[in-house]
């Protein structure tokens, strides 16, 4: 579980709650809700763990799969890890088993006039397939407009994006390679 990991991983370097929330930038309270698993954090917040422990952070997607068979495999709608809050306004669930393949799947819902305000940059081709509201990306400084069923594709372009409408904004995204 992603709260005893997080534990786990802080004990094991020796650092205090008011270490690691000092090196987030986060209060003592929201590391501790973290840990006992009250709190979720976001992707931003997990990759901050990630870098602050110097491990991959595939390592907090694991989850348990009930049949062995299924490890790896498949990924039930009930057990797929959740990441980030509604008050963030995005909201994600891994859709892929896990990250060792060559591209990851990604559930994204966005609340109703969540934005992401800075241009985001990563060396990984990306593409998503708008499962239901309205959703617009810019791409290399050029805005889409997209509806139900309409999808997108880039490679290496800055991006950013945002949800003007009234109810959520469901995206299925593909990432290669994998960047969580």
């Amino acid at each position: 579980m992603l709260a005893g990991d997080i534990r786990a991983l802080r004990r094991a370097r020796g650092l205090t709650l008011a270490e690691i929330a000092l090196k987030l930038g986060r209060s003592v309270g929201w590391v501790s809700q973290v840990e006992r698993g009250l709190s979720t954090p976001s992707l931003s917040d997990l990759r901050a763990f990630a870098e602050l422990f110097g491990v991959p952070i595939s390592l907090f997607f694991s989850h348990d799969v009930p049949v062995e068979s299924e490890r790896g495999v498949v990924v039930r709608a009930g057990r797929r890890r959740t990441l980030g809050t509604s008050e963030s306004g995005l909201v994600e669930e891994l859709l892929s088993p896990d990250l060792g393949g060559s591209f990851e799947m990604v559930r994204s819902i966005f609340a109703p006039g969540a934005e992401m305000k800075t241009e985001q940059l990563r060396p990984t081709e990306e593409a998503g397939y708008l499962v239901s509201g309205i959703f617009e990306i810019e791409i290399a400084g050029v805005w889409h407009r997209l509806g139900e069923g309409d999808s997108f594709r880039f490679e290496g372009k800055p991006y950013r994006w945002r949800n003007p409408g009234t109810v959520p904004a469901v995206v299925i995204w593909v990432v290669s390679p994998p960047v969580y």
